[in-house]
């Protein structure tokens, strides 16, 4: 059958995003290219390890998870986090943010200042601001201070960012005016901690990063990869972990490149898609409720 690829995620970098495969290979992605490959016939989706950590049991995992890990590699990988709570000690300064992902759909949180915006890009943020900056456990308090303030939460459901993502206001005024206002009520508040340094309103749009702008209204999205499944068609936006191809059949389809993760990977030929879709959920419903390349 050939090698077999193994992908270990989405990154973005400063032009744009890039496949990274285990032993460091990377594939970059631009607007247009075709994105192509099969499942291994007959595999198995197994766990990736944790911390650089081959997994000791090679657990089979669900084709839906979006993490990729057993639960003993998951409570090891989430043992080292900030998001945790378990890196207090950690000595980088830390950047507090607002990240806006569409109408009545905003976020806090936090990220290391030697990050820069990547972790918004991965967040698949449309737009931004930073709040401040200081020590982790101050930013992380004024994290917590405005989230309650502010009624925002410092999680987003990916299935939420989709949906929204459909129906974004055309001008970056327009996606701005919610972060403003919220920006304004932040910087308000008493209680903030004296070590962090506050930020001024300036925001960033990744609408044209993200290829968004002009790009066709995706009408689904990859619920599973299968053994001998198949996916294949051009690529014409990015946001976050989430690719969106055209795939001629089945309209624009968007693959969560975190379902790709302890899967085998093979060239697709001319195989045609072949992988269980569902229907993108709109946003109206929503608030109702060069490897292989």
């Amino acid at each position: 059958m050939g090698r077999i690829w193994r992908c270990a995620g989405l990154r973005w970098a400063a032009d744009g995003p890039v496949l990274v495969w285990d032993g460091g290979r990377r594939s970059a992605l631009t607007w247009g290219k075709r994105v192509a490959f099969g499942v291994e016939e007959g595999g198995v989706r197994t766990c990736v390890g944790a911390r650089g950590h081959v997994c000791p049991l090679g657990a089979e995992v669900s084709a839906r998870s979006t993490g990729a890990r057993c639960e003993e590699c998951a409570r090891l990988d989430r043992a080292h986090s900030v998001a945790a709570d378990t890196l207090a000690d950690d000595p980088r300064p830390y950047r507090v943010y607002l990240a806006w992902f569409g109408p009545g759909m905003a976020k806090v949180g936090i990220t290391a200042v030697e990050r820069g915006s990547a972790r918004l890009l991965e967040q698949g943020a449309v737009c931004f601001s930073w709040l401040g900056s200081g020590p982790l456990m101050a930013a992380r308090r004024t994290e917590e201070l405005l989230r309650a303030a502010l009624g925002v939460p410092d999680r987003v459901p990916y299935a939420d960012k989709r949906a929204a993502r459909a129906a974004l206001p055309a001008s970056e005024a327009d996606r701005a005016a919610e972060l403003a206002e919220l920006h304004a009520r932040a910087v308000a508040l008493s209680g903030w901690p004296e070590s962090l340094d506050r930020a001024p309103f300036r925001p960033v749009d990744h609408v044209a990063a993200f290829g968004l702008a002009g790009a066709p209204a995706a009408v689904g999205e990859v619920g599973s990869l299968v053994a001998g499944g198949v996916v294949s068609g051009e690529l014409v936006a990015a946001a976050g972990p989430d690719l969106h191809l055209a795939t001629g059949t089945k309209g624009v389809v968007v693959l969560d490149t975190r379902l790709l993760t302890g899967w085998g990977l093979v060239p697709a030929g001319a195989r045609e898609f072949a992988v269980p879709v569902r229907a993108l959920r709109l946003k109206e419903r929503a608030e109702a409720q060069d490897g292989l390349f």
